[in-house]
């Protein structure tokens, strides 16, 4: 399982360009639509849920089987979410927007939240922790798909490169 989680870190960032490959509504909820601080917040969340697919077949070819899998990939989603927001905005207010800094701290919450997964889910199972996990993805990405069209006009949604909130293109 450590293997899976260390391969899991450099795959996720794949995905950061999907949404300009293939523009439509679906793709724009999982995945970022701009540069935005809250974009690449989606990009935290698909690129670890769609690797836990990846993962989960994995294991389930090998017959290995963890009662709380779901549940640990949500949960650690959320928490890689939050983490990103209290460390980057203020190394961005200290040091402006930095790609760097914003593609640095990306691949240390994928480190952080590969090892939450894992110890969470190697706990005891939580009673009806997988329908909670699954309840949980679907607040996180409703969330996400509001707040793609209906940003809020804070720098949070701000996209410095293109200068505008939100998705440019209306469907």
């Amino acid at each position: 399982m450590k293997k899976s989680k260390i391969i899991g870190v450099f795959l996720i960032f794949i995905f950061h360009f999907v949404y300009n490959l293939f523009p439509n509504i679906l793709f724009s909820i999982l995945f970022p639509v701009n540069e935005s601080i809250w974009e690449h917040m989606k990009l935290i969340a698909t690129s670890t849920l769609l690797f836990s697919i990846f993962e989960y077949i994995m294991y389930k070819r090998k017959n290995i089987y963890f009662n709380n899998f779901i549940f640990a990939n949500a949960i650690s989603t959320i928490l890689g979410i939050f983490m990103y927001l209290i460390l980057y905005i203020p190394l961005d207010n200290i040091f402006g927007h930095s790609t760097f800094i914003a593609i640095f701290l990306l691949f240390v919450i994928f480190i952080i939240i590969q090892i939450i997964s894992y110890y969470i889910m190697n706990t005891n199972r939580i009673k009806y922790s997988n329908v909670i996990g699954i309840i949980l993805i679907l607040i996180i990405y409703f969330i996400f798909g509001y707040l793609t069209y209906h940003p809020i006009h804070i720098s949070l949604f701000y996209d410095y490169m293109n200068n505008h909130y939100g998705i440019k293109k209306a469907f």
